[in-house]
């Protein structure tokens, strides 16, 4: 498959009063033209800073790029100008944010915030427009959708609300759609009603999907591969039956870990993983999830890991998977973690 994006060496910080936060250290990855791939992660290990420094929103300052490129369909997005950027966004690449009621405006028809990007970057007529409003209604299942247009994000539930989130992020055929916890606040039942329309919308249309969660348990139906962020770093990727069935790094243990199983007794308790994450103003020397690690080496603490590859498909960076590490060679098992 050919790739439509790819995040080579990103590095992004922000400058707050008490010093620099890197938010982003070395990122890289790729998405193929068709594929759904799931960006996983605990709050705070970079996955939305990810996502918005892709759609150039992040704000400087405080925010900066400072290494890297973002190529998207063989042009470096950050090295386009914002006039540029305006062309890409709705129109290359859409973006469902985390929360509808505040992405909305209260003060549009849901009508209006659909063919606003139709006439920007489609150039239809007001009426035509409209036309292509309803189909996009009927497409993510809202009912009446004649009547819907004319009505106020408020009207809307909460599943309704990110069904029309949906809607503008697909009215121009984006070749990339970036869903930022698109099932946040949303109870089981909508949240699987969500993931299945997103499901069936990228057969439908061949959009490539960039889901970006907290929940591993939300993407095994949804998603090709998998990207785990961990402390602003990329630490794993694999394919989803690599990551779920034979995981290599700690902290993706630790996650799967986490998730409630079917089979699983009322009297078993969930497995969390203990302490927090490190402080990204001052990131650890070594690996960033050390501290946290039950298996952790005395070169954990001192040395960043490099990346090893287990497969065509799944990297992981950890000293434990090094080949090394098999044969002691120097690295030393932590008394404490």
């Amino acid at each position: 498959m050919r790739p439509i994006l790819e995040v080579k060496d990103l590095s992004v910080s922000f400058d707050v009063f008490g010093g620099e936060v890197q938010a982003i250290r070395g990122v890289n990855f790729t998405v193929n033209e068709g594929e759904a791939v799931a960006i996983v992660g605990e709050s705070g290990s970079g996955k939305s800073v990810t996502a918005q420094t892709v759609m150039r929103l992040i704000a400087t300052p405080p925010g900066r790029i400072k290494n890297g490129s973002i190529m998207f369909n063989g042009r470096d997005l950050l090295s386009l100008s914002e006039k540029e950027m305006r062309k890409v966004r709705g129109n290359e690449i859409g973006m469902i944010f985390q929360d509808p009621m505040t992405s909305l405006n209260p003060t549009m028809t849901i009508g209006s915030q659909i063919t606003e990007g139709l006439v920007k970057h489609q150039k239809l007529s007001h009426s035509a427009a409209k036309t292509r409003a309803i189909e996009l209604l009927k497409m993510v299942g809202i009912p009446n959708p004649e009547v819907r247009l004319k009505q106020y994000p408020h009207n809307f539930s909460g599943g309704m609300r990110q069904r029309v989130m949906i809607a503008i992020a697909l009215a121009c055929n984006p070749a990339l759609l970036i869903a930022d916890e698109p099932t946040t606040a949303l109870d089981v039942t909508i949240q699987a009603q969500i993931m299945e329309l997103m499901k069936d919308l990228q057969k439908q249309m061949n959009t490539s999907i960039i889901l970006i969660t907290h929940d591993l348990g939300v993407v095994a139906d949804v998603c090709d591969r998998v990207i785990v962020m961990y402390a602003g770093q990329v630490v794993e990727t694999g394919t989803i039956k690599e990551i779920f069935r034979n995981p290599q790094h700690p902290y993706t243990k630790g996650l799967l870990k986490s998730l409630p199983r079917l089979n699983q007794s009322k009297d078993e308790p969930l497995i969390p993983i203990h302490g927090t994450p490190p402080d990204l103003i001052k990131p650890p020397q070594g690996c960033g999830f050390c501290s946290r690690c039950e298996d952790a080496m005395r070169i954990c603490a001192t040395e960043a890991p490099e990346v090893t590859t287990i497969s065509e498909t799944q990297m992981v960076r950890c000293w434990l998977q090094d080949p090394r590490a098999a044969k002691g060679a120097g690295m030393g098992k932590e008394e404490s973690a």
